[in-house]
């Protein structure tokens, strides 16, 4: 997917936080640490460093969710992330996106962290950011 698509399914899924650009993508993805995994319909974005990964993004099509892309693109990002060396992964996700909690919770993550406050609902209230985490097993080379 180019950038420009990237940045398109984003404004399709997110008003907020605020859809990252075209730009944002082109930037991220010429970092070393950074991988992007795809499928028809969705991305997810994430980077290891050092022993943990971390999801940056992930976005699945409105209009086809509930097929399997967003369990997918996690279980890939998963495989990959350990085969990149990390012992653990973590992702931000705003408490009110059931949806996107559930599917983490399916992919084996837990709430490790709160941060008050630090979302916004798109009519501006607060949200709390949830931390989820989740160990990996680690192949050995």
């Amino acid at each position: 997917m180019t950038p420009d698509a990237l940045a398109a399914l984003h404004a399709a899924c997110f008003t907020s936080p605020r859809p990252w650009s075209a730009g944002e993508f082109t930037d991220l993805l010429a970092h070393r640490l950074v991988f992007l995994l795809t499928e028809p319909g969705g991305f997810l974005m994430g980077r290891v460093i050092a022993d943990e990964a971390e999801v940056l993004t992930i976005a699945v099509d409105p209009t086809l969710r509930q097929q399997g892309i967003g369990a997918r693109l996690m279980g890939r990002f998963l495989t990959e992330s350990a085969a990149r060396g990390a012992a653990s992964a973590f992702l931000e996700v705003a408490e009110s996106n059931t949806a996107a909690r559930a599917l983490y919770a399916r992919a084996g993550f837990t709430e490790s962290g709160r941060r008050r406050g630090y979302c916004h609902r798109p009519d501006g209230s607060p949200d709390d950011a949830l931390i989820m985490t989740c160990a990996l097993a680690v192949t050995e080379a």
